[in-house]
């Protein structure tokens, strides 16, 4: 059985089935953001550890049932628990130190962190976070986890002789992390890796750390990876070897321009098609979205279809990012009536 199938809703009401779910991030209530700066004021006698753990369960039930009541397949709870993707798992793994801020743009700074001695596995990272949400959750859940490259190539390398020994020996622990999330029952595993868009030379090292990931993982848990914002036909064909099941890129926010690169040779997992822009601020029509659809038919059949946005939604409103994913959720049923209907012709699709 397809890893793909098992997440198809009871009783779905489609021959077809597009699987409809988030890439990760979504906007935090306004009361998470005012709770977290009274956590980390430390006013214990107005706002403890016990208030702030109630306050991101609280951010985590509700926006998990907000993605169910879009309709996804599968949910997530928009790392309400996590700020940014690589500080959240660097303050984790033992090793890591940080030094204070770095400029990257603007008036934008990030906390980037340097690896001062070998890196080490010690408590789980997001095992507490999948029980959590798969416990409210009425559909299956997805995990995001930002990748060993990603992690070893937005940080200062104080102690490895090369970024790839760093990148392997975190692939490893990833590879740890995992099947203990594995064990707690998740499924859906999807391994974010933007770096690899603006260092593409380096797909080889990407793809030694996914082998070192999936080592031992049993044959129904899920493995996508996400990738971002870059030149696609820098890494195409070479991902067809990646030991991945579902490929996740951005192409809304580029017009589909690079969809073709998809094309020749067949592209060989699943696809994860971003088919709303995470980086405009306005809900896309219906219409629009089932045209973007298309574009992903074009590559993959329907039971090779993923449908997501582009990438995190986190710094959208969130009516705006709770809009998008409704009339993501609505085109894709659509397009599936059409498919059962005889209304679509793939033949015709992939010829384009």
């Amino acid at each position: 059985m397809s890893t793909r199938e098992q997440f198809r809703p009871p009783e779905h009401e489609h021959d077809h089935f597009l699987l409809t779910t988030v890439v990760g991030s979504y906007p935090k209530p306004t009361w998470l953001n005012r709770a977290r700066d009274l956590h980390e004021e430390g006013e214990s006698e107005q706002f403890d550890e016990s208030d702030w753990e109630e306050a991101t369960d609280d951010a985590s039930r509700l926006i998990t049932h907000e993605h169910e009541h879009a309709g996804l397949d599968v949910v997530c709870d928009g790392e309400m628990r996590r700020e940014e993707m690589v500080e959240f798992f660097a303050e984790r793994i033992d090793g890591y130190e940080f030094n204070g801020p770095v400029k990257v743009w603007g008036h934008n700074y990030f906390d980037k962190p340097s690896v001062a001695d070998e890196v080490a596995y010690d408590d789980p990272w997001l095992v507490d976070e999948y029980e959590f949400t798969a416990d409210v959750a009425e559909r299956p859940v997805k995990v995001p986890i930002t990748g060993p490259y990603t992690l070893a190539s937005w940080s200062f390398n104080e102690a490895y002789d090369t970024e790839a020994d760093l990148a392997y020996d975190l692939a490893d622990l990833v590879n740890e992390e995992i099947e203990k999330l594995v064990e707690a029952g998740a499924r859906y595993i999807q391994i974010d890796e933007p770096a690899l868009a603006t260092t593409p030379d380096d797909h080889a090292i990407v793809g030694e750390c996914l082998d070192r990931i999936v080592a031992d993982l049993p044959d129904d848990v899920r493995i996508g990876l996400h990738v971002c914002y870059g030149d696609y036909s820098r890494i195409y064909p070479e991902i067809n070897d990646y030991p991945i099941d579902e490929f996740d890129v951005e192409l809304a926010n580029g017009d589909y321009e690079q969809i073709d690169v998809f094309t020749d040779p067949t592209f060989e997992p699943d696809l994860a098609l971003g088919v709303t822009d995470a980086h405009v601020a306005e809900v896309e029509s219906v219409a629009e979205i089932k045209e973007n659809i298309l574009e992903g038919l074009k590559v993959v059949p329907p039971e090779k279809l993923t449908v997501s946005p582009d990438c995190g939604l986190k710094l959208l409103p969130r009516e705006i990012a709770y809009g998008k994913m409704e009339n993501m959720v609505q085109a894709a049923r659509e397009i599936e009536a059409e498919l059962d209907a005889g209304e679509i012709d793939l033949d015709e699709l992939a010829q384009y």
